[in-house]
């Protein structure tokens, strides 16, 4: 029965802590708040709740993987690729290489394997947290898709090396040929099952409706079930789960494509996704919080075993990892910077070059989150010879500080660095979106006249012009979009005042509508049933109106 409870409370401070950021006067990212509330249970429950980690990392990782793959913008993945990869790859492994003989250094009673698998732990970013800080203050888009993109590749990256230092713990022994071959295995392996459950439960899904018609809810459930059905399958072929859940997401955003899912599905299931996505994070954090007092009083005992007995050394240690984390970033990013610089120059280019802050911003953005604890988590409790695994709870504590110190940090430096900050507007994403709204316009245009003219055929008078008057209607609806165009002496100003006038207006008449169904619902002059659709009509309508 406890731990029904804890999982209530759990979810209650979820839910909480979303209202809790926009009640509080003073400005903290979301994450932290969670931790807090997190904490304030496990001062209610008097002890935090013992977890499986195995269990841990598969019921929390897969889906959010999932998900960070078939969200990622893939334009500004594939136009930024270059920077990407530089950071989700080259930048993984000089820290874990840094950082571990670092760690190392700065704590010998740590063993150099376990430092590694601590820094391996560290490398992935947390795009969840940085959107968190960065929701009050404006973010460039190219950056966050850049930190984005970064994110969704080294969460593989980080841990498979925290795998690899796992298990060099667990084994005595590291040989880089025989880690170099099975990186090549889990990596590709991974990848290729990853697509192929994607395809193949897609396909598989296509085939039901074709026969039997669609069932929202079990292809709701289908969906959910993806991301844990491409990691349980690359786990059980020695493969990553992690990439299969990644390379499944991918896959599932080419997927939705092919246009074969109804508009009402898509709507479902975003919503369902966007809960799945707010309570996994939220729990994460939650859990950290309710984690943390007994992961303090661990490390302390392990320090003291260790023969450092005071446990201030703890705090300098967590301040010495997240300074040089930070620099180690820092240098690679401007390193990166200077080599795209001169790769530009060699090609007769003129590269661009970054803003300080904007470098400065890249490097305190490397907020770690919920990949990295729960990973951290999932370290084993002992070793094959049946003795504690060394410096568990240190690692964890570690990790779990890192963590808090890199949000805090974040929240007060980011926005000082972003406020006023001027980058270059991205016109392509505006013009693409002209592009496409006219052409889509023009092809429903099309399709309307083709339609009134198959209904018209063998009409009565009557009939033909009903048809008439009811093609016009939809017809305007998409002529305006053809005719939004700016002409060349028309007022740029003027044009904004204009369509931000008529989304007033059009936002005003949707809300009276909405009233006046709400009104004749209440008299039981309509049924809740019609009401339900006319308001979930008027509601799609809103939220295409503020796109």
């Amino acid at each position: 029965m406890h731990t029904i409870e804890v999982v209530l409370a759990m979810l209650v401070a979820v839910v909480a802590s979303g209202y809790l950021v926009r009640i509080l006067p003073f400005s903290l990212p979301l994450p932290l708040v969670q931790i807090g509330l997190g904490a304030l249970i496990a001062g209610v429950f008097k002890r935090g709740h013992a977890l499986d980690p195995e269990m841990f990392f598969l019921l929390f990782l897969p889906p959010l993987l999932f998900l960070d793959g078939w969200r990622i913008p893939k334009h500004g993945l594939f136009r930024d690729k270059g920077a990407i990869l530089e950071l989700a790859f080259g930048l993984v492994v000089f820290t874990v290489l840094g950082a571990g003989l670092l760690i190392h250094w700065l704590i010998p009673a740590m063993p150099l394997a376990v430092a590694f698998a601590l820094a391996a732990i560290l490398s992935p970013t947390d795009p969840v947290a940085v959107g968190a800080i960065a929701s009050r203050v404006p973010m460039p888009k190219r950056l966050m898709h850049i930190l984005e993109g970064e994110s969704l590749l080294n969460d593989a990256s980080g841990l498979v090396c925290f795998s690899f230092a796992v298990a060099a713990v667990m084994t005595g022994s590291f040989s880089l040929a025989q880690a170099s071959l099975t990186f090549l295995w889990v990596a590709l392996a991974g990848l290729a099952i990853g697509v192929g459950v994607t395809y193949g439960v897609s396909t598989f899904q296509r085939w039901l409706w074709r026969s039997f018609g669609e069932e929202p809810g079990a292809a709701l459930l289908l969906n959910l079930l993806i991301p844990f059905a491409a990691y349980l399958l690359a786990e059980e072929f020695k493969a990553s789960g992690i990439l299969a859940a990644v390379a499944a997401g991918i896959t599932m955003s080419y997927v939705e494509l092919t246009g074969r899912i109804s508009g009402s599905m898509r709507v479902q299931r975003a919503a369902v996704w966007n809960t799945v996505q707010f309570s996994f994070n939220g729990i994460i954090f939650v859990l950290l919080g309710e984690q943390l007092p007994g992961i303090v009083e661990r490390a302390v005992d392990t320090m003291a075993t260790s023969g450092q007995r005071n446990p201030w050394w703890l705090l300098v240690y967590v301040l010495a990892i997240n300074i040089m984390l930070v620099l180690l970033r820092l240098a690679w990013v401007w390193l990166s910077l200077r080599w795209n610089l001169l790769r530009a120059r060699w090609r007769g280019e003129q590269g661009t070059r970054m803003p300080w802050r904007v470098v400065l911003a890249m490097s305190v953005a490397g907020v770690r989150g919920a990949i990295t604890l729960a990973g951290v988590l999932t370290l084993p409790l002992m070793v094959p010879g049946g003795e504690p695994f060394p410096a568990r709870d240190l690692v964890i504590f570690l990790a779990a500080a890192v963590i808090l110190v890199s949000l805090v940090a974040a929240s007060l430096v980011l926005p000082r660095l972003l406020t006023g900050l001027e980058l270059p507007k991205d016109e392509d994403s505006r013009r693409e979106e002209d592009i496409a709204r006219k052409a889509s316009s023009r092809a429903a245009l099309a399709a309307v006249e083709k339609a009134r003219q198959q209904l018209g055929e063998g009409q009565s008078t009557g009939s033909v012009q009903l048809y008439n008057d009811a093609a016009a209607r939809v017809s305007l609806l998409y002529q305006r979009n053809l005719d939004k165009g700016q002409s060349p002496d028309e007022d740029p100003e003027k044009v904004k005042r204009m369509e931000q006038a008529y989304r007033s207006l059009r936002a005003a008449g949707l809300n009276a509508e909405r009233e006046e169904l709400f009104r004749l619902t209440r008299r039981g002059q309509i049924s809740d049933e019609v009401a339900r659709k006319l308001i979930r009509n008027l509601d799609l309508l809103e939220s295409r109106q503020r796109d």
